[in-house]
């Protein structure tokens, strides 16, 4: 083949640390564009950005020469700066270390989109840790709870 294709849908979470101010309602939407403009920026292509004032969901198709690790350092570094500049509110605003990365297939793209776009609602009834646990779960990923859910 005389070409590199590929479309790899990526459905990123990550969480603030426990120390970092949460994200103002009034500043959520903004923070989730830029979000989106950094995963463009990196030859990965935003479908859907979303999640609460502490943490973020983020549905993408990986760009074929970026690496998730990469991906993930960007969007969490630059936003973090973004963020700060905001508001003095957010001077010690920091994203936790860790993220969890996971494929999506095909075939649930459009579901991923819409419990992406209700985590509003999803999160009146379910906490950030339990919705963790049960990706975790369906993903068949063993993790640490000490590390998962700290800074």
């Amino acid at each position: 083949m005389a070409q590199s294709l590929c479309k790899i849908y990526l459905h990123i979470i990550f969480h603030t640390k426990t120390t970092s101010p949460v994200i103002m309602e009034n500043d959520i939407e903004r923070l989730h564009q830029y979000i989106g403009q950094l995963i463009n920026s990196t030859g990965s292509q935003t479908i859907i950005v979303g999640g609460v004032n502490d943490h973020v969901h983020a549905l993408c198709t990986l760009g074929r020469s970026t690496a998730v690790s990469h991906l993930v350092e960007e969007i969490k570094r630059n936003s973090s700066r973004w963020i700060k500049t905001l508001s003095p509110r957010y001077a010690m605003f920091a994203w936790q270390g860790g993220y969890a990365a996971l494929s999506v297939s095909q075939s649930v793209v459009d579901k991923t989109i819409n419990y992406i776009k209700t985590q509003k609602e999803h999160h009146q009834k379910t906490s950030y840790n339990d919705e963790f646990k049960k990706f975790m779960d369906l993903y068949q990923i063993k993790f640490d709870e000490k590390y998962a859910f700290c800074d």
